[in-house]
């Protein structure tokens, strides 16, 4: 007997719906996870909505779940909380995590949820997937004690860095961005909040996330002599230019690009993908993360949300996604 489910797909760039889907009952070491909260990726869920993924990443930005292809008809996404209804007796009943898409039940391998700690609100759970990227993002800069670093763009994955690196002995962080609003936020995570304008120079590390042209230049002033930019934007189909001139050449600088795609070299031969979620998890029993969502929406909305996030008509940081129990 199959299980009636619901996802949310994108039918054409611009345009997205939600969808009837038939789903199995599970079999040998498979799961059937019904699902909580999912969470929007709001910078690169904007891109795959807008059709802005490029031809030649098409096949890299595959999502692991992922259904279709870009730029559409595609069913994307990758932060998901949910139950475990069916499957293996030790994760039947807990909730876990896991990188499917907006969907309402869903059957996945088992080794493909990863076991929610009990001190983790579901709820906050949704951003197991951004801290991780955050978690890839140090292991690539590696800073040290007492080390000044400026984090440029107080979106998701910029905070989640800014956050972590609140917890290093003696180092600075300054938490750059133009929209003076983030400073609650910063706040709220225990980091500085600065306008570019107001961005202390000579930085031992910077990491930029705020995936503009005017926030990477930025950056490069921010560095120190012989520094290294941590590149964390991704920017799609659009071109970026990068200012060579000034003190690039003569400072020695490095812009270094870091994504999640891949564990940091830093930590390749010593840590598994596993690894590196479950870690992620573990920092979210941190209630200062719940200052990153800032909006939530039943799942049967999420079409007409997602244009609007997609859009720029509605602002903010992670938006929740939030399910009501699923009908067989």
């Amino acid at each position: 007997m199959r299980l009636n489910s619901d996802a949310f797909w994108l039918r054409s760039p611009g345009e997205g719906e939600i969808r009837p889907v038939s789903v199995p009952r599970p079999g040998a070491g498979e799961v059937l996870v019904r699902t909580l909260y999912s969470g929007v990726s709001r910078g690169t869920e904007s891109l795959v909505f807008r059709g802005g993924v490029p031809e030649s990443q098409h096949r890299l930005m595959r999502a692991p779940f992922q259904e279709g292809d870009f730029p559409g008809p595609v069913k994307y996404g990758y932060l998901n909380v949910g139950v475990v209804e069916e499957g293996s007796p030790a994760l039947r009943g807990r909730t876990v995590f896991c990188l499917y898409p907006h969907q309402t039940r869903y059957v996945v391998p088992a080794d493909a949820v990863t076991l929610v700690p009990e001190e983790v609100p579901p709820a906050r759970a949704v951003l197991a997937g951004t801290v991780e990227t955050a978690v890839n993002a140090l292991w690539d800069a590696a800073p040290l004690i007492g080390d000044r670093v400026a984090v440029v763009g107080a979106g998701m994955v910029g905070c989640s860095v800014a956050r972590l690196l609140a917890g290093f002995p003696g180092v600075q962080v300054q938490l750059v961005d133009v929209d003076p609003a983030r400073a609650a936020v910063a706040d709220a995570l225990g980091v500085r909040f600065v306008t570019p304008e107001q961005a202390a120079e000579g930085c031992d590390v910077v990491v930029h996330a705020s995936a503009t042209e005017a926030g990477l230049a930025r950056s490069l002033q921010l560095v120190a002599a012989e520094g290294t930019v941590i590149e964390l934007s991704w920017y799609g189909d659009r071109r970026v230019g990068v200012q060579l001139g000034e003190a690039f050449h003569s400072g020695r600088l490095t812009i270094r690009g870091s994504q999640v795609g891949s564990i940091s070299p830093a930590r390749r031969s010593r840590r598994t993908y596993a690894d590196r979620l479950s870690l992620a998890l573990r920092f979210l029993a941190d209630p200062a993360y719940d200052a990153l969502v800032t909006g939530e929406c039943a799942f049967t909305d999420l079409p007409e949300v997602m244009a609007r996030i997609a859009s720029g008509n509605l602002p903010g940081l992670c938006h929740r996604v939030v399910y009501g129990p699923a009908e067989d």
